[in-house]
Formats: structure tokens, C-alpha cells, sequence
């Protein structure tokens, strides 16, 4: 490589300018010639079926174009139900939620689109939705889990895991616990609503769209709309974020396509916030029953991880909570399982780290609980059980770092300095508490492929498929391409974000920099050897040489003691560019486990006299391979521990158990943490490259730095205040001492 020190630096965003300055185009943004507005009619009961639709007040409002439902929409086909392979996921196409939008008359879910209205302006849009009503005839609905338990049948989810004899191994065990840890729907609410403009031209689809993923995106709607995928596009250049809810495609984008087709004249569709809550996935509500035990040294001998989650009745959504229990401590006896039960609501889709965030929730309050009852130092327990290898898979780690993220990260918070003692650290009116917890996340590498030119002026440009959720890919990308070339980065044109390009995978699983990067690193050497046979041709500044006896050292081809710049070399060509494109694979995975791994140090402080809780310190360390981007990498674990903050301590979307229906689906019910709620947060990366990943040894970094968290903050909550609370979140009144006579 020409400037090895370009990859682990922290330049900023090469994008940040375009977004401060507001020239970033989202979505939203779009405003084509002739374009009309779509607003949707939502269901008002959680459970029945439509009986009537009163379309006639709507229809004469002013501008009204069309108003489309169960009864007027074009006939479609459904996207693919065949399992997604990692091998396979450039051509993948997934719907979270199956059903077609307006498919037929029932209604599996309060704010289920049960029409839509299409107008001149998004008000008058607006306004004529507004005046349909719509009549049901309502079931009982299916109001949380508990409900679920009682009215249906626990269904088998994904694949668990099992070693041992976990069953007996508990029973004879000298130390063990037994605990059931709940947590709560959250609701993703990016800043960027979900959004679509769609436009037919010439028999192709063009879709601006709110995307995590524009290929799996584009292969979607080609298979419901019946056509190839050559012709429909996405675009996506610039996300407002998606935390997952932006993966695949959801019933609005689907809606907006058929309505642009009907009406032979571009649609906008925005997602109102109140149904971002309902119609565009969340993470779902768990129940997770813990066992561990131990011998009288503090070694695991039995786990056993049961998980339970809500998803809809029209898809079967599966939260993986025992993925990371299952390799993450040393056990000879492990039981993971995982089943779910339908409620009315929408379907959950992934949201940051799906799976290993409730589920670290559960297992690392388990492992505290575990240490206490036998009397051990909650690190000293955890760096006991530690595994070196991954025995879920019989398979050594790819890299394991997590003994060393523990001892700096304890020395650099103060571990040391913690009184055991329950409520014995005290600073004025203030308890304090000490807690910690392990964060664990999966490491995968997808096939992607990618273009570098370098052209004749002295610039780069690289394309790919995949998107910048606000991440920094193009930064990366770029640091890659100039990390090779010697190209300055103002000098490096990167376009991400439209399913034409060379296709990559979706934007989420921490997989983008493990597999696009390769790619691009490819690409760009494949424009190098290009480069090298065009000074060597005819004419070329290296004429008679041989391609292989040039070498390219800091920016420049050298053949002998002649040097020349990559410009020189394409104007004696009379040549653009030399161009290079690359197709990347998967990793080998049959000798290693991959993962990624960390701990979280947490300090929270506890007034008990104005009942106020709140997160004060937070000292995180991180092993995901090398770092390519440090400013970045530390804005993605810094932004996952605030998000960990709000699983914590606030966020939980509520639904009134006695019809569905949501009772907060707005911003002012639905608590997110605030600046006054931002920790002091240390973070700290390790930086060992993971060789066996790819050629850079980066992993990803998105999701790690969320789990884990909220357990390392009922940890120091229970170490402050002597209650453990094992149902998220923890709010004050689980913390508050009622009076004799407000007793439960």
C-alpha cells in the first residue's frame, strides 16, 4: 500500500459539508415534475376486518386524484419467501412484513394502512385523508405477550443450541440462579422518516427511497411488480439513519410504486411519525428465562437461556437473544432456545443488534446476580469464565480480545475503587453505583463488488451499491481507494446508494466495511494494472517495457529511473481513465469463529430524595479488528452507548392491553435520551486486525457498542441501590420507596 497511514487515521466526513450545508438530498427531497402526494389512512382498531369504506367526502376534496384500498389496487405478486444465504445476498429480496398493502380487508394491526389517498399537494393529500372513514367489525386483539401466552400457541424459533446436559448439570451444581428478565417493544424513529418517491418512465421503476439496502430494495419490488431487475432503480445516496428499520422493504413503498404506476405520474409517500411506530418494524417484546450454576470455584458448569418474543400474525419475526450466550463463557452444558408468539401488532423487524441487545440484557444481569451469590468480584467472575475459543462451533476465534478490553477498561474507570457493599458509595445526596457487562456481536463478511477509475486529472472516482446510513462509507471508501493510490482525499469522487451500481449488501449486521471494503481495495488495484499496461503500449511513456516489470510507488509508475504520474501515463494514451472493477467473496469460516467483543464500564448516580436516576459515566472498550476511520468509529460506539442509555432507563413503546392500540406513538410520550441525559463517555478501541476476516482486518462496528449496555446499567443500578430490576426499563417508580399506605 502507498500510505499505510491512511487507513486507521481520522479525516472527516468527505460528505459532511454536502450535509451541514443541506445540498445532501434524502428521500424526501425529491420533487419531480407532475409529482403528486400520497397520505395514508390507518386502521383505528388493532384486530377485525373492514366492512365499509366512506370514500366520498375524500374524493371531492380539492386535488384528490385517487383514493386506493383493498378494493382498487392493482393486483400484485408476493416478494420471495425462500431463506436469505450470506452466499446468495446480492439477490436478495425480503419483505418484513409479507402482506401486500391493501390485500384484503383484514386487519392484523392498530395503524395498518387500510387506504391511501393521492393528491396535487401533500395537504390537500393530508386533508382528504382525514375525512375517509372507515367502518370495522372488530375481534378481540391480541395486546402484549402475556396475552399472547394465554390466546395462542408458542411457536419454535430459529435454530437454538445445545451442549451437554445443561438439565443435570444444574441440578448438581453447588451454586445457581433461576431469573426471568423482560424487556419492552422500542421503536427504532430515525430522524428520517420513511419515505418514497416513485416514477415510472419508459416501463422502468425509479424509486427515491429511505433504504438501508437499495439492491435487496430494487430485487424486492422486481419481484412484486413482476419484472426484471434490471429494470427498477433505487436511489438512496443520503440516509437520516434507520437503526435496522430501513433494511427491507415495508407496505409504503409498495403503495407508493402501485399508485405512481395507476396514476402514470410520480408519487411521494411519507410515513407520518405516529406510524413509524406501527408499519415500520420495531424491536419486539422479550421474555428471557436465565439458569445458571456453578462449582464452588466460580466455574459455569450449566446455562441455559430461554427467550421468548412477540411477533406479528402474519410474519414469524424471530429475536435471536441467545446468540451471543452460547459462545461467549466457557461452559461444557449450554442450552439456548427460542420461541415466539403472535400479538396485533406490526411485525418487528431488526433494530441494533437484534438479538444480542436483549439478550446481553439478560445474560450479563444473570452473570452479576451469579457473582454475587457466590461472593465473587462481578469482573473476577466474568474474566474466570471467559472463553478462549468458540465452543458453540468446536472453532478458534478469529481473534479474542476481550480479557484485555476488561483490565483497561477496569483501570481506566476505577473498578478498583468499588465498595461491594450495596448504597455504600455516597457523594452528597447522590448514591453511586458501579456496574459492568461484556458486549458481544457478530463478525460477517458478504460477497460486494465495486469500480475505481483514475482519471486523467488527477482525481479518483470509486462506485458501489452500498449506502451511507450516516456510518461514514464514503469516507472509508475513499481512504481505501487514497490509501492505495497516493490520491489526496478532496481529490476522490465516491458514489454509494443506487441498486444501478456494482451490487454490495445492505447497510446493517456490522457488514459493510468487513465486505465492501475488499472490494474497493480490489477495484482500485485492478485500475492500477490497467494503468501499468497503458504505459507500457504503444506510444505509452513506458513503450516496449513489460506491464510486470512496473512497479507503482507513492502515487506514480516507475520502470527503471523513469518516474511518471498516473496522469501523464493516461494523457500519452489520450485515455480518460484506467478503470478496474472487482467481485469479492465470503470468508472462510470453517476454521474460525468470528466475533467481535468488549465491556462496558458504567457509573450511574441515584438521589433518592428527588427520585433521580441517572447514567453520570460511561467507559467502554471495544475489539473490532483494526480501525479504519477513528473519528467515525468512535461517533458509532459513542452514538450506541447513548441508544443503550435509552434501552436502559426510558424507552418502551406501550400498547393499551385492552385493545392494542399504541398509547405513546409520538416523540412527547416515547422517551429518548437528551443532552441532559448524555454520560461522560471514554471509549476505547483496541485495534488488533482480524487477518482472517479480510485484508484490512477490520470488523464492523455499528451495533457492538449497544449491547451490553443497559445491563451494565442495572448492574451499578443494583449496586447503588441494592434492587435488582430485571424488566426494562428501569424507571423510577421501580426504584422508589412507596409510602406504607400506596404499598402494592
Amino acid at each position: 500500500m502507498t500510505d499505510s497511514s491512511m487507513i486507521g487515521s481520522a479525516p472527516r466526513r468527505i460528505d459532511g459539508r454536502r450535509k451541514v450545508t443541506g445540498t445532501a438530498m434524502y428521500a424526501s427531497d425529491h420533487h419531480l415534475p407532475n409529482m403528486a402526494y400520497g397520505y395514508g389512512v390507518f386502521s383505528t382498531v388493532a384486530s377485525g376486518k373492514i366492512t365499509a369504506l366512506d370514500l366520498d367526502a375524500a374524493r371531492k376534496s380539492p386535488g384528490v386524484l385517487e383514493v386506493f384500498h383493498h378494493g382498487n389496487f392493482p393486483e400484485l405478486y408476493h416478494n420471495s419467501a425462500l431463506p436469505m444465504s450470506f452466499a446468495q445476498i446480492l439477490k436478495a429480496a425480503k419483505s418484513d412484513e409479507s402482506r401486500l398493502p391493501f390485500e384484503d380487508d383484514t386487519v392484523y394491526y392498530a395503524g395498518q394502512f387500510v387506504a391511501l389517498v393521492v393528491a396535487d399537494t401533500f395537504e390537500h393529500a393530508r386533508a382528504a385523508a382525514y375525512k375517509v372513514k372507515v367502518s370495522y367489525s372488530k375481534t378481540e386483539a391480541v395486546a402484549n405477550l402475556e396475552q399472547g401466552m394465554k390466546a395462542g400457541k408458542l411457536q419454535d424459533g430459529s435454530p437454538g443450541h445445545s451442549r451437554g446436559d445443561a438439565g443435570a448439570a444444574f441440578d448438581n451444581a453447588a451454586h445457581s440462579i433461576d431469573a426471568t428478565y423482560t424487556t419492552p417493544v422500542e421503536t427504532h424513529n430515525p430522524m428520517e422518516m420513511h419515505a418514497t418517491v416513485a416514477s415510472w418512465e419508459d416501463g422502468r421503476l425509479i424509486v427515491y427511497e429511505a433504504s438501508q439496502g437499495v439492491v435487496a430494495h430494487r430485487n424486492s419490488l422486481a419481484k412484486i411488480f413482476g419484472l426484471i431487475p434490471e429494470k427498477v432503480e433505487v436511489r438512496a445516496p443520503f440516509i437520516g439513519s434507520g437503526f435496522g428499520s430501513k433494511l427491507w422493504i415495508w407496505p409504503h413503498s409498495v403503495a407508493a410504486c402501485g399508485a405512481a404506476k395507476v396514476l402514470k405520474r410520480p408519487v411521494q409517500l411519507v410515513v407520518p411519525r405516529e406510524q413509524m411506530f406501527t408499519t415500520t418494524g420495531h424491536r419486539p417484546e422479550t421474555r428471557q428465562r436465565m439458569r445458571l450454576a456453578t462449582d464452588d470455584q466460580g466455574k459455569l458448569v450449566s446455562v441455559r437461556h430461554e427467550s421468548i418474543n412477540t411477533t406479528s400474525f402474519t410474519d414469524p419475526y424471530k429475536e435471536n437473544c441467545g446468540t451471543s450466550t452460547k459462545s461467549l463463557y466457557s461452559c461444557a452444558n449450554v442450552l439456548t432456545s427460542h420461541k415466539i408468539i403472535e400479538v396485533n401488532r406490526g411485525t418487528p423487524t431488526s433494530m441494533r443488534a437484534p438479538g444480542a441487545a436483549p439478550g446481553l440484557f439478560a445474560l450479563e444481569s444473570a452473570m452479576d446476580e451469579m457473582a454475587d451469590k457466590i461472593g465473587m468480584d462481578p469482573l473476577a467472575f466474568r474474566k474466570l469464565n471467559v472463553s478462549d475459543r468458540d465452543e458453540s462451533q468446536n472453532l478458534p476465534w478469529s481473534s479474542n480480545h476481550l480479557q484485555e478490553c476488561i483490565d483497561q477498561a477496569a483501570e481506566r474507570f476505577g473498578w478498583s475503587k468499588r465498595n461491594p457493599k450495596p448504597g455504600s458509595m455516597k457523594d452528597g445526596t447522590e448514591v453511586i453505583g458501579y456496574g459492568m457487562a461484556a458486549c458481544n456481536w457478530d463478525a460477517y463478511r458478504t460477497p460486494a463488488e465495486a469500480q475505481v477509475s483514475l482519471r486523467a486529472d488527477g482525481t479518483a472516482y470509486a462506485i458501489c451499491g452500498v449506502q451511507d446510513i450516516g456510518t461514514g462509507t464514503y469516507t472509508i471508501v475513499a481512504q481505501v481507494v487514497s490509501s492505495i493510490t497516493g490520491i489526496p482525499l478532496d481529490k476522490i469522487e465516491v458514489e454509494l446508494g443506487n441498486s444501478s451500481f456494482p451490487p454490495a449488501p445492505v447497510s446493517g449486521g456490522s457488514w459493510a466495511t468487513a465486505s465492501v471494503l475488499p472490494a474497493i481495495a480490489e477495484a482500485t488495484r485492478q485500475a492500477i494494472e490497467q494503468l501499468k499496461a497503458f504505459s507500457t503500449a504503444p506510444k505509452g511513456v513506458f513503450a516496449g517495457g513489460k506491464a510486470d516489470q512496473v512497479s507503482f510507488e507513492q502515487g506514480q509508475l516507475k520502470s527503471g529511473d523513469k518516474t511518471f504520474a498516473i496522469a501523464d501515463v493516461l494523457k500519452a494514451q489520450k485515455q480518460a481513465s484506467a478503470f478496474g472493477e472487482a467481485k469479492t467473496g465470503m470468508n472462510d469460516t470453517s476454521k474460525h469463529s468470528f466475533r467481535s467483543f468488549g465491556v462496558h464500564f458504567v457509573e450511574v448516580r441515584w438521589d433518592p430524595g428527588i427520585s433521580r436516576l441517572r447514567v453520570a459515566r460511561v467507559v467502554s472498550a471495544i475489539d473490532v479488528g483494526k480501525v479504519i476511520n477513528h473519528k467515525t468509529s468512535l461517533n458509532q460506539v459513542e452514538g450506541a452507548i447513548v441508544m443503550g442509555v435509552g434501552m436502559a432507563l426510558f424507552e418502551a413503546t406501550d400498547f393499551d392491553e385492552r385493545n392494542a392500540m399504541p398509547v405513546n406513538n409520538n416523540y412527547a410520550e416515547y422517551v429518548v435520551p437528551v443532552h441532559a441525559d448524555q454520560p461522560e463517555i471514554e471509549v476505547i478501541l483496541l485495534d488488533y486486525p482480524d487477518y482472517e476476516l479480510n485484508e484490512f482486518g477490520a470488523r464492523g462496528i455499528g451495533e457492538i457498542g449497544i449491547t451490553g449496555l443497559a445491563a451494565a446499567v442495572a448492574n451499578a443500578v443494583a449496586h447503588a441501590t441494592g434492587k435488582r430490576i430485571r424488566d426494562l426499563p428501569i424507571s423510577l417508580d421501580k426504584l422508589m420507596e412507596l409510602p406504607p399506605t400506596m404499598s402494592a
